[in-house]
């Protein structure tokens, strides 16, 4: 086969219709994704709609090029499969790519970062594995919706509404007892609810410590964390504090 054939049978008619078939489908799934995404977004964790949509986008990629065998390669797949399985290939790949993304996952107390960019390292490797198999269209599709979501879904997010979360230490005086109610009873005076199960309890030296997320009952509800400070500093029964933006 003439070089140009071989070269032009990765752009031919049927190449591409499998192409916008697949790029159909991540579409779908990156919007698929982004609905579930923006509900943990909604309620403040870590994992929102970026990290959502890629992986489910990155997923849907690697399940629909399996259903197209004979389209891998530019259609040369009996000269290219006698000797290899490709599906092996892609296993090991993604589950390398997979202890790789962990890598950059980090948690500090309440706070959980990189998942998005773990997911983002994850969805490359997608990307290579479709270029690798000769969906070239597919793949430059997909790391432009990689893209995109990465650059301006964060301005979606900002505009959709959400309710931001902030984690609170407070360490009182010796001796101090403080009471679950009126702590609760304080938080949604500002604006904010202690989210269920993160009340962690502590005690060293006869002075409590206490920990837990409050989420804001709304976007445009729950006081400043500079005035949120400011209160805490002045009470009488705290010895320190700790205030963070949570991601949990």
């Amino acid at each position: 086969m003439p070089p140009i054939d071989f070269l032009t049978a990765y752009w031919s008619q049927s190449e591409l219709a499998t192409n916008l078939v697949i790029l159909l489908n991540l579409l779908g799934a990156l919007l698929l994704g982004l609905m579930v995404g923006y509900e943990r977004s909604y309620h403040g964790r870590a994992a929102g709609m970026r990290t959502y949509g890629l992986v489910c986008m990155a997923s849907a990629a690697l399940t629909v090029i399996g259903g197209y065998p004979s389209h891998w390669f530019g259609g040369h797949v009996s000269q290219y499969l006698v000797s290899s399985d490709p599906t092996r290939i892609v296993q090991g790949i993604v589950t390398g790519i997979g202890f790789l993304g962990a890598g950059v996952i980090m948690r500090e107390g309440f706070n959980i970062s990189g998942l998005t960019t773990a997911a983002s390292i994850w969805a490359s490797s997608v990307i290579g594995v479709m270029v690798g198999v000769g969906f070239y269209m597919g793949a430059m599709g997909l790391a432009l919706l990689c893209a995109c979501s990465m650059i301006f879904l964060t301005k979606v997010e900002a505009w959709l509404p959400s309710r931001h979360a902030i984690a609170i230490t407070m360490r009182f005086r010796t001796g101090y007892k403080p009471q679950e109610q009126a702590l609760r009873a304080m938080a949604a005076q500002r604006g904010y609810e202690i989210a269920g199960g993160s009340l962690m309890i502590g005690c060293d030296s006869g002075m409590q410590e206490w920990r837990f997320v409050a989420i804001a009952f709304s976007k445009r509800s729950g006081a400043p964390m500079s005035v949120l400070s400011a209160e805490l500093a002045e009470f009488e029964g705290i010895h320190s504090f700790q205030l963070t933006h949570a991601r949990n």
